[in-house]
């Protein structure tokens, strides 16, 4: 459990999420996040300074949610396989996981990141938040590769920019659509073009066969997002 001061942290920045969604960036002040968390007048103030600081600590919160939610799926991740159609199994695997997180994000998750889409937004005309979040980001991009390594998926490294900008795309769209939409047959073949996309900009930065994989998985992944489009 985290300490005391952690927890409200935690509490205001989960009440500066709840406003983004609800008012945008203007409706998130200290007294309005107060008010929302059930704390005295005063309290986030205290924890953040500025309103900058308050709507970093926000897109922070965000992110250290992301990676847990990653890790927890790591955890009941299968083992890998061993090296014989490890490559066609890698694919797939990375497509099934990408479309899990998906699901979790843009369904019981939808405020996180409408709220993380909100501050990137706003980002455009603040530096320092343009720069907190850079920086996230690129944090975000060593814990991806990370969390490959610890699943047993043996995703290049040059591929990985390639598809958090796919997923972050496919991400916006599915939170900014019809809640309805999103289920299964629909945000599947996203992950096939996240994987696919990536492993080709890794062909591109190498001038390598991304590992093997995909020209060892593009038959049988290649035929799952050809069902998969077509079934949506």
């Amino acid at each position: 459990m985290p300490p005391p001061n952690e927890q409200r942290r935690a509490l205001l920045a989960d009440a500066a999420i709840d406003l983004l969604v609800e008012s945008g960036v203007h409706g998130v002040t200290h007294r309005a996040v107060d008010r929302r968390a059930g704390l005295p007048a005063g309290t986030a103030s205290n924890y953040f300074r500025s309103r900058e600081a308050l709507l970093v600590a926000t897109a922070q919160r965000v992110v250290e949610q992301h990676q847990a939610d990653m890790a927890e799926a790591a955890r009941g991740a299968p083992e890998s396989p061993g090296p014989a159609g490890r490559a066609a199994d890698d694919r797939e695997r990375a497509i099934e996981l990408i479309t899990g997180s998906l699901l979790l994000a843009a369904g019981p998750h939808r405020k996180r990141y409408l709220a993380i889409f909100e501050l990137r937004l706003e980002s455009l005309r603040r530096p320092a938040l343009a720069a907190a979040i850079d920086e996230l980001m690129a944090a975000m991009a060593a814990f991806t590769g990370g969390h490959h390594a610890e699943v047993g998926l043996a995703i290049p490294p040059a591929a990985i920019p390639a598809m958090l900008v796919s997923y972050g795309g496919a991400l916006f769209a599915l939170v900014t659509g019809p809640a309805e939409l999103v289920v299964p047959e629909a945000v599947r073949p996203l992950a096939v073009a996240v994987v696919a996309g990536g492993l080709a900009a890794a062909r591109d930065a190498t001038g390598a066969d991304a590992a093997g994989i995909d020209a060892a998985g593009a038959a049988g992944a290649g035929a799952a997002g050809a069902g998969a489009v077509a079934a949506r």
